[in-house]
């Protein structure tokens, strides 16, 4: 996990939880108390419960199991779009779709129009019109709003990050029926139920929300880095193996015998066959002389 203390945190403004008449009586094991009508996060239990947290994502990342980054409010897009893209993952900043998890399969059709959309438009020998691109652009920039970050997930990821799962209930929901692993930031007004990995924080003010995002983003990049050393370790060893296999394997064809000369002999009919004539044609040497 990445190095955060408890000043980190106090500097982020993550023990602020919401107004006392907005809480969940869910989250109470989570406040440490009141001040001001405002409840106070236990910020020994966030950091406890932070670090379990960015455990399991680097194990995901160990494992090179992709991740969906999702927050839409305002003060979180910028930060859940820069971190999903620093660490290689999936995200959705600016509306969830419904059914994006449960319905992938009609999603997916979305996102294959969305990149049709795109080539058609990169193609300069494409003989469309500027009035006939710039109405597959304005088509092209609405399904992009919406798709942009999914654009390249081949199916539903095995865990979620979430800034404010009250606002993101939906996604986390759909993510519940999948059977997905949730990990999110939990304020004092938010259900905590459904959650797999809670973090108890501060999900409105944007150094919070940076502090998180970019620790979970940090921690699944430690876990890529292992994965990326193991499979170029075994790559190495099979490129290694098949070598050591190819010298074995080296047959080498022993040359071929020239063909022996047949000789045909005449026999006269009731006759002896004569005797083969010397390598001159004279007569074939006495049987007495010495070879």
């Amino acid at each position: 996990m990445p190095s955060v203390s408890i000043k980190d945190l106090l500097e982020a403004g993550v023990h602020f939880g919401h107004q006392t008449k907005k809480w969940n009586p869910k989250v109470k094991p989570y406040i440490f108390g009141r001040r001001n009508g405002i409840y106070i996060i236990d910020l020994q239990k966030t950091l406890r419960l932070f670090k379990v947290a960015c455990e399991f994502v680097a194990s995901l990342g160990e494992q090179g199991k992709p991740m969906l980054f999702v927050g839409t409010k305002r003060q979180a897009q910028e930060t859940i779009r820069e971190e999903a893209e620093r660490s290689g993952n999936y995200f959705v900043n600016q509306r969830w779709l419904g059914g994006l998890l449960t319905n992938w399969d009609t999603v997916k059709k979305s996102v294959v129009t969305l990149k049709k959309l795109e080539d058609t438009i990169a193609d300069e020998d494409s003989g469309l019109s500027k009035k006939e691109l710039s109405r597959i652009d304005k088509k092209r920039s609405k399904l992009d709003k919406v798709f942009c970050g999914i654009k390249e997930m081949k199916e539903p990821p095995p865990a979620m990050f979430v800034i404010d799962p009250k606002k993101e209930r939906i996604a986390v929901a759909e993510a519940n029926r999948r059977g997905i692993k949730v990990v999110a930031v939990v304020d004092t007004n938010c259900d905590p139920d459904g959650i797999d990995f809670v973090i108890p924080g501060n999900d409105d003010a944007i150094r919070a929300i940076r502090l998180f995002t970019s620790c979970i983003a940090d921690s699944y990049l430690q876990g890529a880095s292992v994965y990326e050393t193991r499979r170029a370790e075994r790559a190495a060893a099979l490129a290694e193996e098949a070598g050591e296999v190819a010298v074995e394997t080296v047959e080498v064809e022993a040359p071929k015998e020239p063909p022996r000369k047949r000789i045909t002999l005449k026999v006269p009919v009731g006759g002896q066959a004569p005797k083969p004539a010397g390598p001159s044609g004279s007569a074939p040497a006495n049987e007495g002389t010495a070879k």
